[in-house]
């Protein structure tokens, strides 16, 4: 049922996009390859992968606070305001603002591999008037931080995103704390979406453990922490 909402979504989509973007086949020849730049462009937007910067405007519609809103990823992030944490794959900073605000007297890592949904996020944090930030071009392959540098990791829709997941939290495991959590966020219509039993098997598979549960099966929070690293082998 899930995977067929979500194909419905997906199909919506398209048609919508494609209506607006009709006039580029009618007006010119010259305009027709516009239209196989954008359509490409849409294929992506909604298909498996990386979610292209082009689109980021569909990241910041007003609906999508009914579904996850940023207070509600922000709170569920166990962490106080002097806390160090790092955001992957932020998109527009939809979520890094009200997070940045959080842990105030701290800082906050943003690392995206397009640098263009960098330049996004920065011009949205700017504008809030945060400070205590910084941004970070990576795939996140491999982490370019410090052993034990961060309170939390955390991330949302994008953990569908990654093809190595293996390298991913190996990684994750070495730059977080002793102490420290992974919070993963996941909700529809995303194409990437992972069902919670899914996900919590994928991450208990290399080294942590599921410690708080949020929302439901369509819009939900795991946090975890790294079992290893903690004495609990």
């Amino acid at each position: 049922m899930i995977y067929r909402q979500s194909k419905i979504s997906k199909s919506f989509a398209y048609l919508f996009h494609l209506y607006r973007l009709r006039a580029c086949v009618l007006t010119s020849k010259g305009e027709t390859m516009n239209f196989d730049k954008h359509f490409s462009i849409l294929s992506k937007a909604f298909g498996r992968g990386v979610f292209p910067y082009q689109m980021t405007w569909i990241l910041d519609l007003p609906g999508r606070g009914l579904i996850m809103s940023a207070k509600t990823v922000a709170n569920r992030l166990p962490v106080t305001s002097s806390a160090t944490v790092l955001e992957i794959g932020p998109g527009s900073g939809y979520y890094s603002v009200e997070v940045a605000k959080k842990v105030v007297h701290g800082r906050l890592d943003i690392l995206d591999i397009q640098k263009e949904m960098l330049d996004k996020c920065k011009q949205k944090m700017d504008l809030a008037g945060l400070k205590n930030y910084k941004t970070h071009l990576g795939d996140g392959k491999t982490l370019p931080f410090e052993d034990n540098s961060f309170d939390a990791i955390y991330m949302v829709t994008v953990f569908g995103e990654i093809e190595n997941r293996k390298n991913f939290l190996m990684e994750a495991a070495r730059v977080l704390k002793p102490c420290g959590v992974i919070s993963i966020t996941e909700h529809h219509p995303d194409p990437d979406f992972e069902t919670p039993a899914i996900l919590q098997d994928s991450v208990e598979s290399f080294g942590f453990s599921l410690v708080q549960k949020f929302g439901w099966r369509w819009a939900y929070t795991l946090n975890f922490f790294n079992r290893e690293r903690n004495g609990d082998k």
